[in-house]
């Protein structure tokens, strides 16, 4: 049932243009989603949307949100990555999945509670060896393994947090939810040359990113 379900949303979303390459489509369609949300809502796990997975409030976003961030942070094999908001700890799972064994990714999360289950989730599917979960004020970012190739956050900031652009590789890649309420933008933020490129995707809507440099 999970595998003609993922199968069924992973065309979906190429067709809708949110999945380009077939790097995504293929993460997409290896990581079960169902794993990363309650047991009680395993059943809609393939839905195009956004899910309770508790921590007070806290969400896995939709699956075409998802794709749309993993196709602008343009992942590597080898890459080390820095995630803002662990949530169940699908997205991390995902970029795992395409950084490869060589690579990378650092998760953190301001809630302790998802932390541990992002743990379990991520061990559950066998990618804890390239996937550290951290319970942590995400918005200082993680300066002890810095710089990051790319760093990507699933929770929004009132502007992209200062840390995280101090801990980015240049050239380098970032994705922060920057805005309030409904009038959320998804801030690309490329490092090059000491130079910033910025561009943004209005429209989002996500989860206020707590601590220091957040709201």
């Amino acid at each position: 049932m999970h595998d003609t379900a993922r199968k069924q949303m992973v065309e979906k979303l190429v067709s809708s243009g949110y999945i380009k390459t077939d790097e995504v489509r293929q993460a997409m369609e290896t990581i079960p989603r169902h794993i990363f949300v309650p047991g009680e809502m395993q059943r809609y796990a393939y839905a195009d949307t956004p899910m309770p997975i508790g921590g007070g409030g806290q969400t896995i976003s939709a699956p075409h949100m998802v794709a749309m961030m993993l196709e602008l942070m343009e992942l590597e094999k080898g890459m080390t990555v820095l995630e803002i908001g662990c949530g169940s700890g699908y997205h991390a799972a995902l970029a795992a999945y395409l950084v490869g064994a060589q690579g990378h990714v650092y998760t953190i999360d301001i809630v302790e509670e998802l932390t541990e289950n992002a743990k379990r989730h991520i061990a559950q599917i066998g990618l804890h060896d390239r996937i550290d979960v951290l319970f942590a004020d995400g918005s200082k970012g993680l300066p002890e393994h810095a710089p990051y190739d790319r760093i990507m956050a699933a929770c929004s900031a009132s502007k992209v947090p200062q840390p995280l652009i101090d801990q980015l590789k240049d050239p380098g890649i970032a994705i922060i939810p920057v805005g309030s309420g409904y009038t959320q933008s998804l801030a690309y933020v490329k490092k090059i040359d000491g130079e910033l490129i910025e561009k943004n995707y209005p429209g989002v809507v996500f989860v206020p990113m707590r601590g220091e440099f957040g709201r």
